[in-house]
C-alpha cells in the first residue's frame, strides 16, 4: 500500500486489509514522504497491529517506486495491491486464494465497485472470467486493487509510466499465460474515483494508452489502432 498525503482515507484502507477473513496477511505500507499525518497514522497502527510493516521512503519517488519497494520487502507467498484510498471487502483474499488453489491459477482478480468522494456508487466493473495477453491489450481487465499473484510466477516491477498498473499486469499475464476472475460477480473491492484525478483525465489516459501500444509493447501503427479502438469502447462501458 503506497501512501502519500493520505491521512483522510488511510486508516479505513488499512482496516479493510485487517478485516479480511483470510487473516494470515502482511500489510506493507510505504509512505512516500508524506507531508501530512499519514506516517503518524501508519506508526500508530503498527504499534497495535503486528501484521503491519511500516516503510518510509527516504525521498519521494512516486507510486511505482513505492510499490516496487513493497514487493522487495514482502515475505509472503502471494502479493496483492491496495491504494491508500481504496478498500477491500472482507472475503476478497479468501475467495481468491481458494479459487487459485482449485484451478492452478497464478493470477487472480475480482469485480469491484467505483464510488466518488461523497460515497455515491458510480458503477460496478465486472471483468470477464478469464483473460490472456491479447485480451489485456484491448483493456486492463485487472483492477489493480483486485489483482493477486502467486510469487512462484516471479515478481514483476512497476515502471514509472502513465498507466503503470496496466503495464504491470499486462506483463504478468503475458508471463502466466492466463489470469482468472473469482467465480462471483459481486464486487470484492471498492475504488475511489477522485474529481480531477489522473485516472479521470480521459485525454491524458488515451495518450498513455497509445504510448504503451507503440513504445512499450512495440505494436505497429495499424495493430495499435485496432487495439486502441477496443480500449476506447471498453472504457466507455466501464463507466456506465
Amino acid at each position: 500500500m503506497p501512501a502519500y498525503n493520505a491521512a483522510a482515507t488511510l486508516q479505513e484502507s488499512m482496516d479493510s486489509v485487517f478485516a479480511q477473513t483470510h487473516a494470515d496477511v502482511e500489510l506493507l505500507v510505504i509512505d512516500d514522504c508524506s507531508k501530512d499525518a499519514s506516517w503518524d497514522i501508519v506508526q500508530s497502527m503498527a504499534a497495535r497491529e503486528p501484521r503491519l510493516v511500516p516503510i518510509r521512503m527516504t525521498r519521494n519517488g512516486g507510486v511505482a517506486a513505492a510499490r516496487n519497494t513493497g514487493i522487495e520487502a514482502a515475505t509472503g507467498t502471494h502479493i496483492a495491491f491496495l491504494d491508500s484510498d481504496d478498500r477491500w471487502l472482507p472475503d476478497k483474499l479468501a475467495q481468491q486464494l481458494a479459487h487459485m488453489r482449485a484451478t492452478g491459477t497464478f493470477i487472480s482478480y475480482t469485480a469491484y465497485r467505483r464510488f466518488d468522494e461523497s460515497g455515491r456508487e458510480l458503477s460496478i466493473v465486472r471483468p470477464p472470467a478469464e483473460v490472456r495477453y491479447a485480451d489485456m491489450l484491448k483493456s486492463n481487465r485487472i483492477g489493480n486493487l483486485t489483482g493477486l499473484y502467486d510469487r512462484a510466477l516471479g515478481d514483476g516491477r512497476f515502471q514509472r509510466i502513465g498507466h503503470e498498473d496496466y503495464v504491470f499486469w499486462l506483463a504478468m499475464v503475458r508471463r502466466a499465460g492466463i489470469a482468472r476472475r473469482v467465480p462471483s460477480l459481486e464486487p470484492l473491492a471498492e475504488y475511489l474515483v477522485r474529481s480531477g484525478s489522473l485516472s479521470a483525465d480521459k485525454r491524458r489516459a488515451a495518450q498513455w494508452q497509445w504510448n504503451i501500444y507503440r513504445n512499450v509493447e512495440g505494436l505497429g501503427r495499424a495493430r495499435a489502432a485496432w487495439y486502441f479502438a477496443h480500449y476506447a469502447a471498453i472504457a466507455v462501458g466501464k463507466r456506465r
